[in-house]
């Protein structure tokens, strides 16, 4: 559940800490005191779209931070480690920024995390109905969408999806092959001279900067050598090398190094050179006598560079890009003698449309299931609702070859009158009944979710009356199992509630801000009084909220 909220700098609001309580809670107040903007506050936090007029004016950023109950075990819980994010003992912490501008950032339990996340897990926490959630029940793509989450088909119709996404491409493939078959075979052939040209240059990405080093040394080669000779005449060979004249040069330092110790070091660091002189000679001579002087293997070599230079021009990419080409080649050659042959593009085809079908049919066959529980608990809802003999009922029409969604769609119809025809939702339904129509369905399918908090933002308007007391029943049964919060103008629902917010207006040093008082048993009897409506509160009002709230006036 809930249990903390903390918004500061949000719209009208400068600095607000809520603590919640379990059951089921309203909050109240004056028209345009700022009821629904604690609900924008929590639905940031929780990962809703962010706008640079949340803002309040004047005021750099605005922040949200909600607290809610981790339990000990729950999908949440895992989410969270796999997700990498800390895991708090009993809690988890969402925090929402947003600048003056419009960006914003995100935390997790104190870690930076993308808006993706947030919202992630805010679903595990929270369910929000806002006030005109009924409304898009009259789509037909929610009303499949509602019946698949309420009987937990969500992640069946996401591989439906997925497979019918697949069969379409397969037929696409066969049907493209069909009509561009004279294209095909030319683009094909192509290829397969192009693929059979660069198999035969059989050149390798690596070949390409040892063929280039080796060409430099055969082209150079007589230079080299003639390079080299003279550096072993001056190092070893001539007359006045310089490797005799240091070990000559070595002896004399030894000699004085006997009589005086200070030349040690000079003696080691001159023994050192030698050594490393010595070493150069060795491996010169080494190479000198590597050196390949053929001029067969040069021209062999300029060949097969101008080979692979030619193709590289050819093909208009880099001579190292020529062995990618070909794999690229290889690959749509390969493509392209598939596709040239319908009867496996067919078999493909069929194949696909098999699999769509084999699992489109079982998620029908549980969609049917679903329709009709949840058809007869929301006619039942409906008629506790002020509306008897009204008959709710969720239609699943068959889409002949299939569609992204399945089998079939859904079609919510409504009658008034078990006696008159089931006609769809939107042609039958007024203002108010099509309210109390989407409280019905929104209460139904919330009793069977798993989500601890459940937020409902004045889905109770167009109704009043013993009705608005119905609707106040329903949240509070809702509320012994979970923890129920709602923003209401109605005394009869507020007066249902385990407890109750009042929200105000007040202006301080010229600004208007929202303040919010938790009230008791005194306090909820004015505030429900206050909603009776009046100019003026009277005793008889006040009697009468607490005769609502059960208490003495």
């Amino acid at each position: 559940m809930l249990r903390h909220l903390s918004i500061r700098d949000f719209v009208i609001v400068d600095q607000l800490a809520l603590d919640f309580r379990p059951g089921f809670g309203t909050l109240t107040g004056e028209t345009g005191a700022g009821k629904s903007i604690l609900l924008d506050a929590l639905g940031l936090a929780l990962g809703s779209k962010a706008e640079a007029g949340a803002v309040r004016s004047g005021r750099a950023r605005a922040e949200i931070v909600a607290e809610f109950d981790l339990p000990a075990d729950g999908p949440l819980r895992q989410w969270l480690v796999e997700q990498a994010l800390a895991v708090e003992d009993e809690t988890v912490l969402l925090r929402r920024v947003v600048e003056s501008g419009g960006r914003s950032k995100a935390w997790i339990n104190g870690t930076p995390v993308v808006l993706a996340q947030l919202r992630a897990a805010g679903d595990f926490l929270a369910d929000i109905h806002g006030q005109h959630a009924h409304h898009a029940l009259l789509r037909t793509e929610a009303q499949l969408a509602l019946l698949d989450a309420h009987g937990g088909l969500l992640p069946m119709a996401r591989e439906v999806s997925g497979l019918y996404r697949e069969w379409s491409a397969r037929r696409r493939a066969r049907e493209a092959a069909e009509e561009g078959a004279s294209s095909t075979e030319r683009e094909r052939e192509l290829l397969g001279w192009q693929v059979k040209e660069l198999e035969e240059l059989a050149f390798n990405a690596d070949d390409w900067v040892a063929l280039n080093q080796e060409q430099a040394r055969l082209a150079h080669a007589a230079s080299l050598l003639e390079g080299g000779a003279e550096v072993l005449e001056d190092l070893a060979d001539g007359e006045y090398a310089i490797l005799p004249r240091l070990e000559r040069l070595l002896s004399r330092t030894a000699d004085m190094a006997r009589h005086d110790a200070q030349l040690s070091d000079i003696q080691e660091l001159l023994s050192g050179a030698g050594i490393q002189l010595d070493e150069a000679v060795h491996a010169l001579r080494r190479y000198r006598d590597r050196l390949d002087l053929d001029p067969g293997r040069l021209a062999e070599i300029d060949q097969r560079i101008n080979g692979v230079t030619a193709a590289a021009r050819k093909y208009r990419v880099a001579p190292d890009e020529l062995p990618e080409l070909l794999a690229e080649s290889r690959g749509r050659l390969e493509r392209l003698v598939r596709q040239s042959d319908p009867e496996a593009l067919a078999r493909e085809e069929s194949v696909a449309r098999e699999a769509f079908m084999e699992v489109a049919r079982r998620l029908s066959g549980a969609r049917r299931h679903v329709a009709a529980e949840l058809s007869a608990a929301v006619t039942e809802a409906m008629q506790s609702l002020a509306m008897a003999g009204a008959v709710f009922e969720i239609a699943l029409k068959d889409v002949e070859g299939g569609c992204g969604s399945g089998l079939e769609l859904a079609d919510f119809l409504v009658t008034a009158n078990a006696s008159q025809p089931l006609r769809p939702m939107a042609k039958v339904a007024s203002g108010g009944e099509l309210s109390r129509i989407g409280l019905a369905i929104q209460v139904i399918t919330s009793r069977n979710g798993a989500t601890p908090t459940l937020i409902f933002d004045e889905v109770d308007v167009g109704i009043g009356g013993r009705v608005a007391e119905i609707v106040g029943r329903l949240l509070r049964q809702l509320g012994q199992d979970r923890q129920v919060l709602c923003v209401t103008h109605l005394p009869q629902v507020a007066a249902q509630a385990d407890w109750q917010w009042s929200i105000a207006k007040e202006t301080r040093e010229g600004e208007t801000l929202s303040r919010v008082s938790l009230l008791d048993d005194g306090g909820r009897i004015e505030e429900i009084a206050r909603m009776l409506g009046g100019v003026q509160i009277t005793d008889t009002t006040r009697r009468h909220a607490a005769e609502m709230l059960g208490l003495e006036a």
